[in-house]
């Protein structure tokens, strides 16, 4: 929980920090007109010969520079293009630059599938906590204001002083820290993906009337880290381009993608994929993915902060037919919801504000995270390693009934919870030692 306070509270503030570390790369002299999008990316292509580029993203102000994604040598980067010159100012390694990394260990600890499982628990785990710690504060019989609803951060005895700030700054943080755990557990790999399997479906009509075949999803251009389709999409079949290289060189007039004219090319360009993006009212910061192969899409993209501006369009790259176009409007209640708290829990939805709300947050898990071990081991039984001794008064018959529903709810606490006692039950328990050091 630490670690993901930690890193958490790092990518909250990434627009600021990205605008400190790389100024070179980001920021341009506003000029009158904007070189056409084709050209920025030839320039790219010229620079790094051997690059295989994937996206390209237009200047979300006058005075930033257009972000041109590519391969090389199997290695993801960025590189940064005066939109008004084609200057190209630089790239930027996007696997290993301070942002990425703090994503990587936000989400997986640098250790692939295993770390989003251990992430996914230890996020499960923390809603136990969460109840049970709410449980034992309610008030009972003889209880006071202070050391409730007020520490006694004055009191002369250690144990009331740990034991307020934990409960006390628990109470105050319960709904936030709650609201952090499950608005991050959509992107876990083990429920995650399962909810979003459920709950991620489309009508007909966003397909322009037929839903593709294909087993290539959506969510496959979010990789290694990068949010390139909102998440309410990840499941949506990736439609293909239906007209071969080949008969579309056989000189027949196709529809410019903006539904006006026609197109005597091969293929659509790039910049009139700029242009219907513009028709549509995408909001700046939006993204074009080329198209991969010969079936391959352009994919318009906005993952904005404003999550009711979300959009994500398939085009054919012959035609410029739209093959798919998903609106805020095309999701259901459940992918609103969880949008909506990813744009909170990112800090991107009301500015400053939010960004401060979910930084204290992030300081209540640490504090939480520290009191609650300060407090285990000044009430371990002496000499030992074990928890506190169990009460005789049944109040652990709620938390245990918590502790199981959860374990059914999120099947990674309940695997771990089985796990955990059948290694108490047959090791640790029948070795002398190990039963003295952690009874």
């Amino acid at each position: 929980m630490i670690i993901l306070a930690i890193t958490g509270s790092i990518y909250l503030f990434k627009p600021q920090l990205d605008a400190l570390m790389y100024p070179n790369l980001l920021f341009v002299q506003p000029a009158t007109s904007v070189l056409p999008y084709q050209q920025q990316m030839q320039v790219v292509q010229q620079r790094y010969p051997d690059a295989a580029i994937s996206q390209i993203t237009p200047s979300v102000a006058p005075d930033r520079s257009t972000e041109v994604t590519f391969t090389l040598n199997d290695h993801k980067r960025m590189a940064f293009v005066n939109p008004y010159t084609a200057e190209v100012l630089g790239d930027r390694d996007e696997e290993q630059n301070l942002q990425a990394i703090v994503r990587k260990i936000h989400g997986e600890l640098l250790i692939g599938k295993t770390g989003d499982y251990l992430v996914e628990l230890a996020a499960c785990w923390g809603l136990v906590l969460l109840l049970t710690g709410l449980y034992l504060w309610f008030p009972r019989g003889g209880s006071s204001i202070f050391g409730t609803f007020l520490p006694r951060l004055r009191s002369p005895s250690r144990r009331i002083f740990w034991r307020d700030l934990h409960s006390v700054v628990g109470l105050y943080s319960s709904i936030l820290i709650a609201f952090l755990i499950l608005t991050g557990l959509p992107w876990s790999g083990f429920w995650g993906e399962s909810f979003a399997q459920i709950w991620n479906r489309f009508p007909a009509y966003v397909f322009d009337g037929q839903t593709p075949k294909s087993t290539v999803l959506t969510g496959s251009l979010n990789q290694q880290g990068t949010q390139v389709v909102p998440w309410a999409v990840e499941q949506l079949p990736m439609p293909q381009s239906t007209q071969s290289a080949q008969s579309a060189q056989s000189g027949t007039g196709e529809h410019h993608p903006s539904g006006g004219g026609t197109i005597e090319h091969a293929a659509i360009s790039l910049d009139q994929v700029m242009e219907w993006a513009r028709s549509q009212n995408a909001p700046p910061g939006f993204s074009v993915t080329l198209p991969q192969g010969e079936t391959g899409v352009y994919t318009v993209a906005a993952y904005p902060a404003d999550s009711t501006q979300e959009m994500t369009a398939h085009l054919d790259q012959y035609t410029g037919k739209v093959l798919a176009d998903v609106r805020w409007q095309d999701y259901g209640m459940v992918p609103k919801a969880v949008e909506l708290g990813i744009s909170i829990h990112m800090g991107k939805y009301f500015g400053w504000a939010n960004q401060l709300l979910m930084f204290l947050t992030c300081l209540m898990i640490i504090l939480l995270s520290v009191s609650g071990v300060i407090l285990w081991w000044r009430r371990r039984p002496a000499g030992r390693l074990g928890a506190p001794e169990l009460p005789n008064n049944g109040l652990w018959k709620v938390p245990l009934a918590i502790v199981a529903i959860l374990g059914v709810a999120f099947p990674l606490v309940g695997i771990s919870l089985i796990a955990v006692l059948l290694l108490d039950y047959l090791v640790l328990a029948r070795v002398p030692t190990l039963k003295r050091l952690l009874s």
